[in-house]
């Protein structure tokens, strides 16, 4: 699963499918618990409204996904290709560890924006609240790592609404019904392979 920093356009099917694959499953899984799933919950209980929070959800994901794909496709041009291998495998082998650390939401994070409406609110809180978070780290390695950034963002952002779009809809009682532990140890295993391959020059996960 070694760096390629080859334009989109270029990249083989193979490679396209694989990192499309990985981002929807590792960020959907590495979501549920996380303090934007927490937020949507939240914001579903508060507003009652699931289309525009829904909607404030997508558009705050693809704008701060796609600013993190962009830098790690950024990064990919003015990093040697074996100093980005040891950044990008400590950095997955990272997100395996903080992907187990339970996740916690701050009172003022749901207080901001609150004239702003449904869809005002839900974007705002939920942009800032990503800002820095474990699956917006994870865009910026994974774009990095694959050179696909949009593969990648379309991928992340899918596997997001996969785990915020049920919490909105059903809420509190959906958590209620994850095993938590299991789903994050999943996840974390995934991004710990993830790490290991590219530090040991593995071409790809899926032959």
């Amino acid at each position: 699963m070694a760096v390629d920093a080859r334009p989109l356009l270029f990249a083989a099917p193979e490679l396209i499918l694989e990192a499309l694959f990985i981002s929807t499953g590792v960020v959907a899984l590495a979501e549920i618990g996380d303090k934007t799933q927490l937020l949507a919950f939240i914001l579903a209980a508060r507003f009652k409204k699931p289309v525009p929070i829904i909607a404030g959800i997508l558009a705050a994901t693809l704008v701060n996904h796609g600013l993190a794909g962009a830098l790690g496709a950024w990064t990919t041009s003015v990093v040697s290709p074996e100093v980005m291998r040891w950044a990008l495998g400590l950095s997955f082998i990272g997100m395996a560890v903080w992907t187990m650390i339970p996740d916690q939401i701050e009172e003022e994070e749901t207080q901001v924006a609150k004239r702003m409406g449904v869809f005002g609110a839900t974007f705002i809180t939920f942009f800032l609240a990503e800002m820095g978070d474990k699956t917006q780290i994870a865009t910026v390695a994974l774009a990095a790592h694959y050179g696909a950034p949009l593969v990648v963002i379309a991928g992340t952002t899918l596997g997001m609404l996969l785990a915020d779009v049920p919490a909105v809809l059903v809420g509190n009682k959906f958590a209620a019904r994850i095993p938590m532990k299991l789903v994050h140890a999943i996840a974390a295993g995934i991004f710990a392979l993830m790490g290991l391959a590219t530090l040991l020059k593995v071409e790809t996960l899926f032959r």
